[in-house]
């Protein structure tokens, strides 16, 4: 039973299959050109808030990802769930937050 409880209290992200290293760079891609449209070019912030690590890092990945499926209401945040997989969001979740492991 604890080991269940454990198990729920886990960021889903955890347990995404990493995109195939072609698809990570076509979502690097992505997030350079299409993100940073809005967030800058160097996502330090522009129309939509900075997505360096820094910014990141104490924000839960379930949140961000959510953002990210979804998009935010009344903002120019779109959802992204039409185009991304919960997979390849789970990775620019990760990715964003540690830009060095990659």
């Amino acid at each position: 039973m604890k080991k269940f409880l454990f198990l729920l209290f886990i960021s889903p992200s955890i347990f995404a299959s990493p995109p195939s290293l072609e698809r990570q760079i076509e979502l690097q891609n992505l997030l350079k050109n299409d993100c940073g449209a809005c967030h800058g070019l160097t996502l330090q912030g522009g129309l939509g808030l900075p997505l360096q690590s820094q910014n990141l890092s104490g924000k839960p990945d379930e949140y961000l990802i959510d953002i990210i499926t979804n998009g935010r209401k009344g903002t120019a945040m779109p959802p992204w769930k039409p185009f991304l997989n919960q997979d390849e969001i789970a990775w620019l979740v990760q990715f964003l937050k540690n830009p060095n492991q990659e």
